[in-house]
């Protein structure tokens, strides 16, 4: 008797979440080509709270239930000689309920380095906060073991891995650093570099999202 052909698992739906109206116009007009399943990208609003919500929401909906998340935007370098542009791959976030792992880091870095040859990519702990991180408190992050902060990601992965299994990760930008300080994102230097980098990204995502194969429940 013939046996039937193996069905192949299918590619998860991608969705990357992000806080502001400019990380979502840098993400939205990068280069989609090459995208091997539905991709979205959301736009959460600043801080944890506007972030758990929104994704919870939007992995509420079908087709995103089973979607891969990327927690994806700008974020604050903590460690020293970090400059604009430079990248940040999670290998876990960090919140107050305490710590995420992150899924396929060594592929992203390797992925990043091919899209941006000229960026540096750091990778480590991304700690979360409820408010923008200035002065000292940077340095009592860093002491604790992180190399940068965001509002969003921890929220981000912490409320997706809740709402079901799933392949997470967090990819930020760094927009500031300790010697880098920003006041407003859109018109320094260091944050027009920050946004291009942004919507360089897109083909490391997908390549990642590729190489994911992920149960339907």
């Amino acid at each position: 008797m013939a046996r039937e052909p193996a069905r192949a698992a299918a590619v998860p739906p991608l969705l990357v979440a992000c806080a502001l109206g400019i990380e979502k116009l840098a993400l939205r007009s990068g280069d989609r080509d090459g995208a091997p399943a539905p991709v979205t990208v959301v736009r959460t609003g600043m801080g944890p709270a506007h972030a758990r919500r929104a994704v919870a929401r939007a992995l509420d909906r079908e087709p995103w239930r089973d979607a891969a998340v990327i927690a994806s935007g700008f974020c604050a370098g903590l460690a020293p000689g970090m400059h604009p542009g430079d990248l940040i791959v999670a290998e876990e976030t960090r919140d107050a309920e305490g710590t995420i792992p992150c899924v396929g880091t060594e592929l992203l870095v390797k992925a990043l380095t091919r899209a941006l040859p000229e960026r540096t990519v750091h990778t480590g702990l991304l700690t979360g906060s409820d408010h923008v991180v200035r002065g000292p408190e940077r340095a009592a992050l860093l002491a604790d073991g992180a190399i940068a902060v965001d509002m969003e990601s921890a929220a981000t992965l912490r409320t997706a891995t809740t709402a079901g299994p799933r392949p997470v990760a967090a990819v930020r930008v760094v927009v500031d650093a300790p010697e880098h300080e920003l006041v407003r994102i859109g018109t320094v230097r260091g944050g027009i570099s920050a946004f291009r980098v942004l919507r360089a990204v897109l083909p490391a995502f997908f390549e990642w999202h590729r190489s994911l194969l992920l149960p339907r429940r």
